[in-house]
């Protein structure tokens, strides 16, 4: 399926508020309501709508911590990736990893309760011996900017 400014149109809106409704989508598109959810059943069809989430406040439940690490593995084999990658996979608290050019393999993203939850996170990884070489840890103190959506329409030029 090859999609047109329209349809960008729409998952721009989409994901900037999941909850809205059709009636508003299709005015905001400049589409009647009727092909204005045609569109949108066919982009979740074809797996460009994955699902709608919830935006939580994490700091009305309570403290965390978020952490970023830097992981470089011991040796670069399929092999080596793919166990590493099993492991994280497991983790909860892990909320994003990414494979990255640069002077170490991996960067993650990690949301814990605190330091110590942290630190055993990192010891079981290590003791697991799947292949971690070193890791480094950034704290992050505040985060003045955090944008839950792509800028769509910029990107692909609608």
């Amino acid at each position: 399926m090859k999609l047109d400014r329209i349809d960008i149109k729409i998952l721009h809106q989409l994901q900037k508020n999941g909850r809205i409704t059709n009636v508003e989508l299709a005015e905001l598109v400049n589409l009647s309501p009727s092909p204005c959810l045609m569109r949108v059943k066919k982009l979740q069809a074809e797996g460009y709508i994955e699902g709608y989430t919830a935006q939580i406040n994490v700091s009305k439940l309570g403290q965390t911590l978020t952490v970023f690490t830097e992981v470089t593995l011991k040796n670069h084999r399929q092999v080596d990736f793919a166990r590493f990658l099993a492991a994280a996979k497991k983790i909860e608290q892990l909320l994003e990893c990414h494979l990255v050019s640069g002077g170490y393999d991996y960067m993650l993203k990690f949301v814990t309760s605190g330091i110590g939850e942290y630190q055993e996170i990192m010891e079981k990884l290590t003791d697991m011996d799947i292949g971690i070489d070193k890791y480094f840890s950034y704290v992050v103190l505040k985060s003045p900017i955090v944008r839950a959506h792509m800028p769509l329409t910029t990107l692909f030029q609608v």
